[in-house]
């Protein structure tokens, strides 16, 4: 029988352990996971959102801004006070009807346009119950610390103290203001305040839930459904 020789043995040797570095090479690259895309979410007008995931919750980022219905339907714009006052549907503002507010901090809506069956939230998202809202409360330490969790830092956009934010949580609460039933508006830089999809007993009025400069608290509230607020989505 012929044998190799000590030479062509020793390259086999080579060839092969070579081959096999290679392979376990191709193998860890392929086996390590590639970085995810954050998720964005659009609404019927087109405006994009991000979301963050927090405890069991998936909630948007930004506060809602369209003008349409998920349906195509536009959603009333009402910017004179007595037409805002006298509004027996749903209908959506600008702070003080100023529109350079609203990439920052989105739109007022009243509770007609947060309940209407078109609704609202883009798909495969809705507005939060109270139950949800409590749910994200107790995740983060509940309501006498969960608002310092969930307030934007610093003061670009909310009012001196900005009491305990350290929006732990991702959830970036903007101070929006609100538009009261007579149809003016307060609070801008001092107030976030955000409709639930619960309504109060009375028919007349909805739950809500408020952030404000002074406090790391949360408080859960009644409002009148004329009322404008801003409006935050959760996942389906």
């Amino acid at each position: 029988m012929k044998r190799s020789s000590p030479l062509t043995a020793a390259c086999a040797v080579a060839i092969l352990l070579g081959s096999m570095l290679w392979c376990s090479g191709c193998s860890k690259e392929t086996s390590e996971p590639k970085p995810e895309t954050p998720e964005t979410i659009t609404d019927a007008d087109g405006n994009v959102y991000h979301t963050v995931t927090i405890g069991t919750q998936t909630w948007l980022v930004e506060n809602l801004r369209t003008t349409t219905y998920r349906n195509g339907d536009p959603i009333a714009n009402l910017q004179e006070d007595a037409l805002w006052a006298s509004a027996t549907q749903g209908a959506w503002a600008d702070y003080a009807n100023n529109a350079a507010i609203v990439p920052s901090k989105g739109k007022l809506y009243n509770w007609l346009a947060v309940s209407d069956s078109r609704r609202i939230a883009p798909t495969g998202f809705h507005i939060a119950t109270v139950a949800e809202w409590e749910i994200l409360i107790a995740q983060l330490g509940g309501e006498a610390v969960a608002g310092g969790a969930m307030k934007e830092t610093g003061l670009d956009h909310w009012a001196d103290p900005n009491t305990g934010a350290t929006n732990s949580s991702g959830f970036t609460a903007l101070p929006t203001g609100f538009r009261s039933p007579d149809g003016s508006f307060s609070g801008l830089s001092g107030y976030g305040y955000y409709w639930s999809a619960t309504e109060n007993f009375t028919q007349t009025s909805a739950w809500y839930f408020g952030m404000n400069m002074y406090s790391a608290g949360i408080e859960k509230a009644i409002e009148f459904e004329k009322t404008g607020l801003a409006v935050r989505c959760v996942k389906d």
